[in-house]
């Protein structure tokens, strides 16, 4: 195990092999109290890949484990979204089977999967009070009770996008982890990105007091549009008139309802997101200088982009290269 972080964010990381059911239940139950494996017999065992990162309030799992598994959840006082990939198997609730190529989640309904062979099982685990009080925040609805409404992604693209995110938060916060400086920042970011994403892939409370906001001007739900063009399209040349359009709203519309809505502007949500995108290719130390780097994610003068790079992370872009 490992940990780094400082300004109230500690990353601690958990790395392991482990034969047997007792291990891997031990370990499931760390993150889940009421996660419970059933052995089959004496003479089957099970094979157990485990990664997890966490910070306050959120953790995020990847494990492989083999063998013949039956297992049930009950994630009391917690939002969780979970997949469990595997070819031999089922997952469901009573009476309603999911399909194993989607996520699910639950804010406190039990599950239950089975499988024989092998499953690749990826989840983020957040504290329900304090994602709850995220969601208050992002949505502006002060009685807000946060509650999944539906276990299943509200698309099979949000599904993809929830999936393609868990595995990106986890490995930028095991890689955070690795680091000698606190990165308080980049894991206060990942939480949130994590937390919006699993927001946005399933059917909440959250996405219905978006609905029904009384606050005047263009409705959240252009928000989420325009979210969603951003990160679809945070690798193109778009401008904010582009995202705008998308929203089906005015640039100062658009401007008026992100500082309602999430308190910041198009344009630093914009700018945040393609920061995320060249903090993790410097990382990922490639042929490209900083300078490429940025032009690749829009940031047409380096010494603009070491400016917002430090502000974000805390360092320089050069230094990211050279630490890692």
């Amino acid at each position: 195990m490992s940990g780094a972080g400082g300004g109230g964010f500690v990353v601690e990381v958990l790395s392991l092999r482990a034969t047997g059911f007792d291990a891997v239940e031990q370990t499931w139950r760390e993150f889940v109290p009421s996660a419970r494996l059933r052995e089959p017999g004496p003479d089957v065992s099970a094979e157990l890949a485990w990664q997890s990162a966490a910070v306050e309030g959120l953790s995020a799992v990847a494990y492989q484990l083999s063998g013949s598994v039956r297992s049930s959840i009950e994630p009391h006082g917690q939002l969780m979204a979970c997949r469990v990939a595997t070819d031999d198997g089922w997952v469901g609730v009573p009476r309603r089977q999911f399909d194993t190529r989607l996520p699910w989640a639950s804010s406190g309904a039990a599950a239950e999967a089975a499988w024989d062979g092998t499953a690749t099982v990826r989840a983020l685990i957040f504290d329900l009070e304090s994602a709850q009080h995220t969601a208050r925040l992002m949505s502006g609805d002060d009685g807000l009770v946060l509650d999944v409404l539906d276990p299943a992604p509200r698309s099979a693209a949000l599904g993809a996008h929830w999936e393609r995110t868990q595995s990106y938060v986890l490995s930028a916060l095991v890689a955070a982890s690795r680091s000698d400086e606190s990165e308080a920042l980049l894991e206060a970011e990942l939480s949130r990105h994590a937390l919006h994403a699993t927001l946005s892939a399933f059917s909440t409370t959250f996405a219905e007091a978006l609905e029904r906001s009384a606050q005047p001007g263009p409705a959240p739900r252009s928000v989420r549009r325009a979210i969603s063009f951003m990160e679809s399209r945070v690798a193109d040349p778009i401008t904010i008139d582009d995202v705008a359009a998308s929203a089906g709203m005015s640039t100062r519309g658009l401007q008026a309802a992100f500082r309602r809505a999430l308190d910041t502007t198009p344009t630093e949500y914009l700018r945040g997101l393609r920061l995320a995108g060249a903090h993790e290719q410097l990382r990922a130390g490639g042929p490209e200088t900083v300078a490429e780097v940025a032009r690749t994610w829009g940031f047409a003068h380096p010494s603009r982009f070491a400016a917002f790079y430090r502000e974000r992370y805390g360092r320089s872009p050069s230094d990211t290269v050279r630490r890692g």
